[in-house]
Parts: C-alpha cells; sequence; structure tokens
C-alpha cells in the first residue's frame, strides 16, 4: 500500500519566476562584477567608462617616480605587497614586467583585485591571498624590485617586515607614514589614534622604536583596507632608513617627504643595493 505524507505543502511563490539573489539579472557587464563586491577605493580608468572608487592609482605619480629612478622594468620581476584593487598592478603591467606577484592579505581586497586583473587584462600578474611575512619566509629567490605603498605603518612588527623583505628584494620601493615628534607635536590630532605606548625591540641587533596604534573599529568598514592587527606599529623616520642601510640597502633615494599629510607625516623612497651588494 502506498503511503503520503500527511505535512501540508508550502504555497507556490506568488511569483514563480522570482530569481535567487545570488544571481545576476541584468546583461552581462563588467559593471556588474564591481558591483557585487562592496567597498571599493579605486576607479577605474575614464576610457573604461565604469563606476567603482574614487581614488586614481591606476595613474599614481608616486610609482612613475618609482619606475623612472629604478628604471625599466620590462623583463624583471617584481613583488607587489597590498595590491588593495589592482591599480598600481595595473601600472607595473604597462611597464611589461615578466612576472609580478601580488600579495593581498584583505579577503574583499583580494577579490576586486581579481575583479580589476580581468577588467584591465592584467596578464603577467598572479595575485595571492595571505600573509606576505609568511610569503617571505617561504618562498626562494630574489625580485629585482619590490613595492611597498601603504603598508609599512600597518603592520605588527614592521622592522622584521623590512628585515624579510631585504632578503628577497634588490631594490624596493615604499610609501609610508611615519613619526617625527618635531613635526607633530604634542596637541596635534594626529597622535589620537595612538596607545602613548612606545616600545624598543631588537631587529637584527638593531634598536627600533615602535608606536603603537589602533584602527578605533575602522575596520568594520567593507572599504578598510588596514592591516592585520588591530594593535599595529608606526617606526620613526630615522629607524626606517637606518635599517634599510643596515639590511644592505646602501643607495636610499627619497621623493616627498609631507610633513604635513593630514594622516601623519609621510615619504616616498626608493632604496636598493648597489656596487656588488645585491
Amino acid at each position: 500500500m502506498l503511503s503520503f505524507s500527511k505535512r501540508p505543502r508550502k504555497k507556490p511563490s506568488k511569483n514563480p519566476l522570482k530569481i535567487f539573489d545570488q544571481y545576476e539579472q541584468g546583461a552581462p557587464s563588467h559593471q556588474n562584477a564591481i558591483n557585487a563586491l562592496p567597498g571599493w577605493n579605486c576607479a577605474f580608468p575614464p576610457e573604461f567608462n565604469l563606476e567603482a572608487g574614487k581614488l586614481p592609482l591606476y595613474a599614481d605619480d608616486r610609482i612613475d617616480w618609482a619606475l623612472r629612478t629604478f628604471g625599466s622594468i620590462e623583463g624583471k620581476t617584481v613583488l607587489e605587497i597590498g595590491p588593495l584593487e589592482g591599480m598600481h598592478t595595473y601600472m607595473l603591467h604597462q611597464h611589461q614586467a615578466a612576472r609580478i606577484d601580488a600579495i593581498e592579505a584583505n579577503r574583499l581586497c583580494f577579490l576586486r583585485c581579481l575583479v580589476t586583473k580581468e577588467i584591465l587584462r592584467i596578464n603577467n600578474a598572479s595575485f595571492v591571498l595571505g600573509d606576505i611575512q609568511a610569503w617571505l619566509k617561504e618562498r626562494e629567490g630574489v625580485y629585482d624590485l619590490a613595492f611597498a605603498s601603504g603598508v609599512l605603518y600597518h603592520m605588527a612588527d614592521p622592522g622584521e617586515f623590512l628585515r624579510l623583505l631585504a632578503l628577497r628584494a634588490n631594490a624596493v620601493f615604499i610609501w609610508t607614514h611615519f613619526v617625527l615628534e618635531e613635526a607633530m607635536p604634542t596637541d596635534d590630532v594626529r597622535w589620537l589614534p595612538f596607545s602613548g605606548n612606545v616600545e624598543t625591540r631588537i631587529v637584527d641587533g638593531n634598536p627600533v622604536r615602535y608606536y603603537e596604534r589602533s584602527y578605533h573599529h575602522a575596520n568594520a568598514n567593507a572599504s578598510f583596507c588596514g592591516g592585520m592587527k588591530d594593535r599595529h606599529f608606526w617606526m620613526h623616520r630615522n629607524d626606517i632608513l637606518m635599517l634599510l642601510r643596515e639590511f644592505g640597502f646602501n643607495e636610499v633615494i627619497i621623493r616627498d617627504e609631507d610633513l604635513n599629510h593630514p594622516g601623519g607625516p609621510s615619504f616616498s623612497l626608493l632604496a636598493r643595493k648597489t656596487s656588488g651588494d645585491a
């Protein structure tokens, strides 16, 4: 004998043609891919006619300066730390690097990088999700040039990061904030995110000042692109330059030093190993 469940049947949907929320109903487009991910910071080149963020990092004069100062990267290997949304990667791609390894720890930023890679056809770059310090420890070989723009001041251990980076790169471009007391009087509002705690750590035998800082819950926003830990440290300007020299970068060129930057004093620099030190 056949038996049938006596459970009441669910009422059919009033709209039997309803499409599930995870599907895109519009005509296929790159804009759909952008809209699928929240928190965009960067704009796309205007000729693509796409709406994302506001920052025009696809034409960043800091990266342009670094490439002109370093020389041609055609056929060279490049490491990019914290590619954000891939716009600097796009600039490196245009200069025909042989290979770009772009390491991003933020999951949403990583996914946005993949969208950018597809739209801008960045075919010589590999975006990899994970911790750069683990990458530097585990990988073999040395890159011709490394880029760390907007990275150092987000680190929980910035001195150790510089030490590891020096083992894996013959030249580095860095844009970073730093501490310089004479540029930030005690009543300067730029001190507010700092806890007041200053540690001295020994990095490869060198004493380095670490100034403790917090994001104060900024990481709750989808556009957050800071570090992996709330407790992170800024370095003193002089300590950054000292460590670079100690780690073998005997040529350091500072491009722009902005002591009045609203986020804190900052500079761009290109450091490289020369005269057989590489």
